[in-house]
């Protein structure tokens, strides 16, 4: 079982390309980084961590695919992806160029971690219905998809209408790169992976064990082998038997949370660590 590592990547915290580095030469896998694209002060949406007040890194993520970038740029063999990209709050034509050309550059070395978004202001401040914002990202993937595996690209749909297109270059990964589900589990989120993605990131890993009958009911719908998704526990706090139980059901590869800081406060929980990747 590989093991990666993500923090909130913001103007204060360890540099991107700095913590790939340091990921990197303590044997880790992959390097995750959010997005935000801003926080409307209204707030009124609850913050998703039961804080009484967002964290304030949330004000101040870095877009995810300079950030990544960077990280792609200072390492050889990380896999970098986003975790998670917002993409019904993304124009698909940009953000398909955007994932293409990271993916061309690093050699084949990202993963496109995508989520449907909690803040109802930012959500709507992209002039996307909340209520409506699965049924937008999910057009907008099957967009970015026709743009990744086609020659001459095209989309006619609800949220999505793209003629006839040309657009290169093309991802390394093919027919594009891995594309990873993010949120709770239920029929809803399983119907979304089974259609267009490759898998499912359960953030903290809680709860995997009760759900996976349930995501493999939406696989064998969709005409798929549910062997073929993958389970990619995320910001997880690491505890032995929770890793054990991973690596008995076949789960390759386990996100750890690292927390928000500068080297200071990184460097030591990646050292931590990276005795589970030398274990």
């Amino acid at each position: 079982m590989q093991f990666g590592v993500t923090m909130f990547s913001t103007d204060q915290a360890m540099r991107p390309d700095d913590l790939a580095r340091a990921a990197e030469e303590r044997g880790f896998a992959s390097m995750y980084v959010p997005e935000h694209t801003h926080i409307p002060t209204s707030q009124r949406t609850p913050p998703p961590t039961g804080d009484a007040e967002l964290p304030d890194y949330y004000k101040r993520a870095f877009d995810p695919f300079v950030g990544l970038t960077m990280a792609a740029a200072a390492t050889e063999r990380l896999r970098v992806g986003t975790g998670i990209c917002l993409v019904a709050q993304r124009d698909p034509i940009v953000t398909a160029k955007s994932v293409a050309s990271l993916d061309h550059l690093s050699g084949g070395r990202f993963v496109f971690g995508i989520g449907f978004g909690w803040n109802a202001d930012e959500v709507e401040d992209h002039g996307v219905e909340m209520r409506r914002r699965r049924d937008v990202a999910r057009e907008h993937v099957l967009a970015m998809q026709r743009l990744w595996a086609d020659d001459e690209a095209s989309f006619d749909g609800e949220f999505v209408r793209l003629p006839p297109s040309w657009s290169w270059p093309k991802p390394v990964q093919k027919p594009w790169p891995a594309i990873l589900v993010g949120g709770a589990a239920g029929p809803t989120l399983f119907a979304h992976v089974a259609e267009y993605a490759n898998g499912w990131i359960p953030i903290g890993g809680a709860g995997v064990h009760a759900a996976l009958p349930e995501l493999h009911k939406a696989m064998e719908a969709a005409g798929r082998d549910p062997a073929t998704a993958r389970i990619v526990p995320f910001g997880t706090i690491p505890d032995p038997g929770k890793l054990e139980y991973y690596d008995s059901t076949g789960i390759d590869e386990v996100v750890l949370r690292v927390p928000v800081g500068g080297p200071d406060v990184a460097l030591p929980v990646l050292d931590d660590y990276a005795k589970l990747v030398d274990a």
